[in-house]
């Protein structure tokens, strides 16, 4: 029988949606994965993790650094021209999200990982969303800018990570119809929003099917 519970969170900046996550994993008590997925990836393709890093979650030329100095393939040097492209590399990012999820169950944040996943039935993707207010305090509680940079940095970010899903997939960043749930972190604040989320799993489990493999 498959037990496994597979779950992604797609976030905006500064909403509470990588505390979520791991919060909900430990609630859970499964594994959790953000940037651990770049780590993966790489260690599986025997690339250096620089080069997933400069593409993370951006659909546009991330690379100017692999471009510019070249990256470790099996521990050798590759020059410029055999670059692997952003497409490859995201390629390679799915095929080790898919082994991880094949083998556990787990909480994953960002990358795409609803689309990836989207034919597998222990699958459950979410969005979290917030209030820009409560996003602006949470983004300055953590980083030394101001309320005006912290906009600035909403901002761009999420539209780099719109532009990488949207590229990616056939459906639209943020948008409720493009997951199983989307919902406000502001209205029951993050500890009540897990608690939640994790009633939501639970119906879910309870009306799955066996499966027999």
């Amino acid at each position: 029988m498959d037990n496994r519970i597979i779950l992604t969170i797609g976030r905006q900046f500064g909403s509470g949606g990588r505390e979520i996550g791991q919060k909900l994993a430990k609630a859970l008590g499964i594994s959790y994965y953000d940037k651990e997925l770049i780590t993966m990836a790489a260690k599986e393709s025997g690339l250096c993790e620089d080069v997933f890093e400069q593409a993370d979650e951006r659909a546009s030329n991330g690379l100017a650094y692999a471009f510019t100095m070249g990256y470790s393939y099996m521990s050798m040097f590759t020059p410029f021209n055999d670059i692997l492209s952003n497409d490859a590399l995201f390629k390679l990012q799915s095929d080790a999200i898919r082994k991880l999820a094949e083998t556990e169950s787990c909480v994953l944040v960002g990358r795409c990982a609803d689309y990836i996943l989207r034919d597998d039935p222990a699958c459950l993707s979410f969005f979290v969303h917030n209030t820009m207010e409560n996003r602006i305090q949470r983004i300055i509680q953590r980083q030394p800018v101001t309320v005006e940079q912290a906009k600035e940095l909403m901002t761009k970010t999420d539209k780099s990570r719109a532009a990488y899903y949207n590229y990616y997939t056939n459906k639209a960043w943020g948008v409720a119809s493009s997951y199983n749930l989307s919902i406000d972190a502001s209205v029951l604040g993050i500890d009540d929003t897990v608690t939640f989320m994790k009633s939501f799993v639970e119906k879910k489990q309870s009306m799955r099917p066996p499966h027999f493999g």
